[in-house]
């Protein structure tokens, strides 16, 4: 038997009002998971544990099978695995940001999207500052990392303080002098970004400049069992985004690179599905994560976040679905990302198993059809030995 678990990042969603009080699981058109959920059975997975921070890292820690509470160390080290960056046991990795600063606020957890060259530039700058080591990453996405150091808390996560002042979410007095230091170093980035040719340039053309770095997400390197230690499958791992990958890493799996896929709405779908595919020829196991929900999720993007869905669902879960050698199927989100609030949440998550062989629920794929599903809820942790043996 092969295996598959496909992650929408952010696609459940609370009732909305423009939809008449349905979600946008609920109005997309996705033939194929609702096949899946009509012919498979769904349940609701809770992947954020109580007192957790409803982060994609947790969430994708415990689709896979890792206790958030025993593995979870923070999101900056699972980054710098992917990015091959080795960490000392006294090392701590944050997730840094290129974002918009405007008049005091955070505008834009995103620095507009901006590209990799644009970034990689602004940082090469920014590196200047002598404090730390920065690596450049995708897009808005890099990493910091101090070397020897106590420090154990970063700034609030950007994607949730858009619009709140820059003052009120950085590092508090938990950081101690270390701390002081990298709000010093943060705010000194906005007068070296500000007046950078790159920005210029971007707001010439009138998109948000990436005139601050954000540092959020500290931790020390993780210690994962393997995927072949805990279940005994070889497995492969599909996605654009660091984050996802260095769990992957950590959990020893075969990271696939697939050319197109950029963690945006622009994603190569139909080449991750490829991927996959030719992946199982020699794995037991494929992982195939999807970040564009969460981004119209956090754009607040209605329409884009129903479009998503249903790409998602007609040029990746089709295909897969179309393979013709036996396979149990999975469809999930990491975890909500509400349109009308732009930031995660820790609510259980639908999700739907499939194969050709099961009696199904006759159900819809979405989060008011999952609670009548017949799997029930489960710890997100206990989602992966579910799944396997349903």
């Amino acid at each position: 038997m092969k295996y598959v678990v496909i992650v929408g990042d952010g696609m459940a969603d609370y009732p909305i009002d423009e939809l008449g009080g349905k979600t946008p699981l609920e109005v997309a058109n996705k033939p194929n998971m609702d096949e899946m959920a009509a012919k498979g059975k769904l349940g609701l997975a809770k992947t954020i544990p109580n007192g957790m921070p409803a982060d994609s890292s947790i969430a994708n820690l415990s689709i896979l099978g890792y206790d958030p509470r025993k593995y979870f160390t923070g999101r900056g080290p699972l980054e710098a695995g992917a990015m091959g960056i080795k960490l000392g046991d006294r090392d701590v990795a944050f997730r840094c940001n290129l974002v918009t600063e405007r008049e005091g606020l955070l505008a834009d957890y995103s620095g507009g999207h901006i590209s990799n060259d644009e970034a990689a530039e602004l940082l090469n700058d920014v590196k200047k500052l002598g404090v730390g080591e920065i690596f450049a990453g995708v897009s808005y996405r890099h990493l910091f990392v101090l070397r020897e150091s106590d420090i154990n808390v970063g700034c609030s996560p950007p994607h949730e303080i858009v619009g709140e002042p820059i003052s009120d979410n950085m590092i508090g007095a938990r950081g101690g002098e270390t701390g002081k230091k990298l709000n010093e170093i943060m705010l000194k980035s906005i007068e070296i970004l500000s007046k950078h040719p790159v920005n210029m340039k971007r707001i010439k053309a009138k998109k948000n400049p990436g005139n601050m770095i954000w540092l959020w997400g500290p931790g020390r390197r993780p210690k994962l069992e393997t995927l072949k230690e805990k279940y005994g499958l070889k497995g492969a791992l599909i996605s654009a985004v660091n984050l996802i990958k260095g769990i992957g890493i950590y959990a020893g799996m075969k990271i696939i690179d697939v050319p197109g896929a950029t963690a945006y709405y622009d994603t190569n779908y139909e080449g991750k599905a490829d991927y996959a595919l030719r992946a199982l020829e020699t794995s037991d196991f494929a992982y195939i994560h999807v970040e564009a929900p969460d981004e119209a999720g956090h754009e607040g993007n209605l329409e884009q976040k129903i479009k998503t869905i249903e790409d998602l669902d007609r040029r990746l879960v089709g295909k897969i679905l179309d393979w013709e050698p036996q396979c149990k199927i999975a469809v999930l989100p990491d975890h909500p990302t509400p349109i009308k609030l732009k930031i995660h949440t820790p609510d259980p998550v639908p999700f739907v198993v499939y194969d050709a062989e099961m009696k199904g629920d006759g159900l819809k794929f979405d989060e008011a059809s999952a609670k009548r599903g017949s799997l029930g809820t489960c710890e997100g942790y206990r989602f992966m030995d579910l799944f396997l043996r349903a």
